[in-house]
């Protein structure tokens, strides 16, 4: 007959059991327990213990019948009393915590809470449903990670191990291998980012997890830098890249933007100055311009750029660029596209030679003959 595999039980499971056998006053003992528990007899008498003097519950021992009981009434086993805004803190803990969905944290993550929830007890008094219809999370854009991945690198980071992968940069056309040795994963904006020291070019990096196409291997164990403090590297970083710059970033924002700016704290380094009419200057210490350059872009026109000239010529080319693309090309050039297209070299010679007008930036003023066209 094969021998019945232990179940694993929490201290708390075990010890609401201990508490349910007292109740019923079958005067159990640490033998009996540690069967029907299926645990060693010395865990059971640490259990105890704990019960007897942390808890102070009035377990005694009847040496006639060989078993524990108490020794006063006991209506209910000690909870954490919780008062409605802890509960409601742990409520919302738990609701923002959704974004490990599908992580290895997602796990032991529900039976912390569980846990919890069922050591408060009797002391819960919020109407969690209600929270449930009252509170809620989103997030647009959830980032799309392989869960095998994102474990295998989770691993690394944890166990200080050197880590081979294949990576696909943002414009570049094919993956190329990496040999890191992984400091931190840290998820912001639902998008996890993992920070390491890459081995070849010798310097910090920052990876997007979900770029990460192929797991290589694991190598040799690491020892990391005791000074490293992702705070410290993302000081001046507006985002998670960082750079090697120095630059005092001035936007102003028009009074629509000003007070949605004012809402929220951008960063550690920023000072908020107030301008006439209900205008707002925003003013920063960053390192790298990539990130903040995308953020004022999405303010649109309700963001001017004061500050430095490097910002600002980036952010004139994207928006002459998106001009460019948005701008709908004049009729005669669509009609001459068309013709080039359909090989009709005729129809392209008489379009050109017709042009004897200037109704667009930029078009061309042709005023041949025919005659002299076709010489």
């Amino acid at each position: 007959m094969a021998r019945k595999t232990p179940q694993s039980r929490t201290p708390l499971q075990r010890m609401l059991r201990i508490h349910n056998r007292l109740v019923d006053g079958k005067y159990p003992n640490c033998s009996s327990l540690a069967k029907e528990i299926e645990v060693a007899g010395k865990t059971i008498q640490r259990d105890i213990e704990y019960m007897r003097y942390q808890l102070d519950l009035p377990i005694e021992y009847d040496a006639g019948r060989h078993g524990y009981y108490y020794s006063e009434p006991v209506t209910h086993f000690p909870t954490i009393p919780a008062t409605e805004g802890e509960v409601l803190a742990l409520f919302v803990a738990q609701k923002a915590l959704e974004q490990y969905r599908g992580t290895p944290f997602e796990r032991p993550l529900a039976t912390a809470f569980a846990k919890l929830s069922q050591v408060m007890g009797d002391e819960i008094s919020v109407d969690l449903h209600s929270l449930s219809t009252s509170l809620s999370f989103h997030h647009t854009g959830q980032a799309v990670t392989d869960v095998a991945v994102f474990q295998k690198v989770y691993h690394a980071v944890a166990n200080c191990r050197e880590l081979t992968f294949t990576y696909r940069k943002l414009n570049a056309n094919r993956a190329e291998k990496r040999l890191v040795q992984p400091y931190h994963l840290g998820s912001f904006d639902g998008q996890w980012y993992l920070f390491a020291h890459d081995l070849v070019r010798k310097e910090m990096r920052t990876f997007v997890v979900g770029r990460i196409q192929e797991i290589l291997g694991a190598g040799k164990t690491f020892s990391k830098p005791d000074d490293f403090s992702l705070a410290d590297h993302l000081m001046g970083a507006f985002g998670v890249f960082c750079g090697e710059g120095e630059f005092r970033v001035r936007i102003e924002f028009d009074p629509f933007a000003a007070q949605l700016v004012r809402e929220r704290n951008w960063h550690s380094s920023q000072a908020l100055r107030d301008l006439p009419g209900d205008c707002l200057e925003l003013d920063l210490q960053l390192d790298s311009l990539e990130e903040i350059e995308r953020w004022v872009l999405s303010w649109g026109s309700h963001a001017r750029v004061l500050a430095p000239t490097a910002l600002k010529k980036r952010v004139q080319a994207a928006v002459k660029d998106m001009d460019t693309l948005y701008r709908d090309a004049p009729p005669w050039l669509v009609e001459l596209h068309e013709a080039a297209q359909a090989q009709q070299p005729d129809r392209v010679i008489q379009m050109v030679m017709s042009m004897n007008r200037v109704d667009h930036p930029g078009q061309l003023n042709l005023g041949l003959e025919p005659s002299e066209a076709m010489n």
